[in-house]
């Protein structure tokens, strides 16, 4: 199913003239410069084809004839493209010569086997060139020496398509990759298209842009020991793909991870891509919702992607912005694996299932006190990363737990409310991130009916009747802090920073303590401002019978909540009634 749809995206991106995307037998390669000859094979220059990039040269794409560069110990020269040292038995500081001239050696009875085939002058004129050619003169021209680690094309001097490029080369490559150049493979019926084709060995190009994977590139399909195989068919003969299925797939999966063109973003150790069948606004736009940019420079950005997350909020999906509602969409998370790709997890829906789930994952996720510069969907790396100091102890399979339960509605992992409590014991910083995953995961847990101990859903911001005691208990640790801080005002530490993991837990060891103690704070108040913090305690004390001796992990969750909501509704500006001080108005 994996290959199928990545065939399909292939087939679409053709008909895309934005997509320029390589067609079967031929690759986009990093060009550093050409070996200008006339038409007897003269050489005239090199000619410098690197352009440039802000205060860098860069080399340029061209697409050439064939796939990448062969990997390994033998002798692999390619069509009208190469290193110079196959094209010119040149490599600078070489500690192999003999090797060197081997390869141009190859290069040269290569290129002229095929010369009486191709029957062009412009390719004559090459192999007269690579018969002339002395590898000892290389040295002499400083604009290969240079470049001498780069790839060289070839082009005619006073012509503007490169050899290569020229109209009956490009037939007689496409002929060969149709006619007898494709019959020496094995033949089979491939899985993908059911066709009688000749079967790829390896499935080519590799697979760049997987984070942390090999950067010569990947496979998503390989076999590389005996245990594997079955049936006497060796490598990738035991997933039966043709050679162009190979490429087209493996193409069009270098196009999703290709950074230019935004079809993939980094959660957690897997690198996701997404696509729908026919192009649609949201896989402009999916990346930044999900990992929306935070810079200054992206103001523009983030205000359009704030709309788009406003229109999903409401349940708003018009077709003339996001598009077909039924467009089959299409998500994959990969992982590196040595020198393969293992798939952490792949999601199939429409489009309108998936704005769907988007949305709901907003509501639950939708919390009161939001600071300013925070969008109403946090990105899934920000929630990932508060359930561990660092990102290197994050667990690696959190991120394709989470986004599976984004993508598909399903209940978050448990992991990360588990690990989120964690983190609150260890440092008591109760912030917006945090309150929004233990918010989100309660409700999903209560809506979907597992493991539910709640007895309703948790609103958005403080809800004075919630039913559930542990709730009134962290309004209650909020107000006995508040009171502390207007007490002693200046305070390095609160009784938060000593007992908010005590409190949470085993609040009956903990809070007789924490109201002896507030006694003391309130009768350093003013009068006024006393009366105002006992009658909020006692409001809250009313919906407390007993302190338990300890707090189931629902219970903690609860706690943490009902102490956020609490903080925010305190910091809040509000009228206060007469004789009362008003509340201050403060970011938290």
């Amino acid at each position: 199913m994996i290959l199928q749809a990545l065939n399909d995206l292939y087939a679409r991106l053709e008909n895309e003239a934005d997509a320029r995307i390589a067609p079967f037998g031929y690759s986009p390669q990093k060009i550093v410069g050409a070996i200008v000859i006339d038409r007897d094979g003269n050489l005239v220059q090199f000619a410098d084809l690197k352009r440039k990039g802000g205060k860098k040269e860069l080399p340029r794409m061209l697409q050439v004839c064939g796939g990448a560069k062969p990997s390994g110990s033998g002798l692999n020269p390619c069509f009208l493209w190469d290193n110079p040292a196959y094209l010119l038995g040149y490599k600078p500081e070489d500690s192999k010569p003999e090797r060197t001239r081997e390869a141009f050696e190859a290069s040269r009875q290569f290129h002229q086997s095929f010369e009486k085939e191709i029957d062009d002058p412009a390719y004559s004129a090459v192999c007269r060139f690579l018969e002339k050619w002395n590898p000892d003169e290389a040295a002499n021209f400083p604009e290969l020496v240079e470049n001498a680690n780069g790839f060289f094309v070839f082009q005619i001097s006073g012509e503007q398509k490169f050899v290569h490029q020229i109209d009956p080369i490009k037939r007689w490559w496409n002929q060969r990759l149709q006619g007898d150049g494709n019959q020496a493979g094995k033949q089979g019926f491939c899985l993908v298209t059911g066709e009688h084709q000749a079967m790829a060995r390896l499935h080519e190009p590799k697979i760049k842009g997987v984070r942390d994977a090999q950067s010569s590139g990947a496979a998503l399909v390989s076999f590389n020991a005996n245990a594997y195989e079955s049936f006497n068919k060796s490598q990738s003969y035991n997933a039966p793909v043709s050679e162009q299925v190979a490429f087209q797939y493996c193409t069009a999966l270098n196009y999703l991870l290709a950074r230019e063109n935004n079809r993939s973003l980094t959660i957690g150790d897997a690198t996701v891509v997404y696509w729908s069948a026919e192009p649609t606004h949201v896989e402009d736009v999916l990346s930044a919702m999900l990992a929306p940019p935070s810079e200054a420079e992206d103001a523009s950005t983030r205000n359009a992607v704030a709309e788009d997350l406003e229109m999903i909020s409401r349940g708003l999906f018009p077709p003339e912005r996001f598009g077909d509602p039924e467009t089959p969409f299409y998500v994959l998370g990969l992982s590196p694996n040595a020198a393969r790709l293992s798939v952490r997890f792949w999601y199939v829906s429409t489009l309108r299932e998936l704005l769907e789930h988007l949305r709901q994952h907003m509501c639950d996720l939708q919390m009161g006190g939001k600071p300013e510069k925070e969008f109403a969907m946090p990105a899934v790396w920000q929630l990932i990363a508060e359930t561990a100091r660092e990102s290197k102890d994050v667990s690696p399979l959190l991120a394709g737990a989470v986004m599976k339960s984004i993508l598909t509605g399903q209940r978050y992992p448990e992991m990360l409310y588990l690990s989120v409590l964690r983190r609150l014991r260890m440092d008591r910083n109760m912030n917006f991130r945090r309150a929004c995953i233990l918010k989100a995961c309660l409700n999903r847990s209560f809506r979907l009916n597992i493991n539910n101990h709640l007895k309703k859903e948790l609103s958005v911001s403080l809800d004075p009747d919630y039913p559930d005691p542990a709730y009134h208990m962290g309004r209650l640790f909020a107000e006995l802090e508040k009171s502390q801080e207007d007490a002693l005002p200046g305070l390095n530490a609160t009784i938060k920073d000593r007992f908010f993991g005590a409190a949470s837990a085993t609040p009956a060891s903990v809070f007789p303590r924490l109201i002896r103690m507030s006694q003391h704070h309130l009768s350093k108040l003013e009068e006024g401002s006393k009366r105002y913090h006992e009658r909020r305690i006692q409001e809250i004390c009313q919906q407390i019978n007993l302190f338990p001796s300890h707090l189931q992990l629902h219970q903690q969750g609860l706690f943490a909540l009902g102490y956020y909501h609490q903080r925010a509704d305190i910091f809040t500006k509000k009228s206060a009634p007469a004789n009362e001080p008003e509340a201050v108005a403060t970011a938290e």
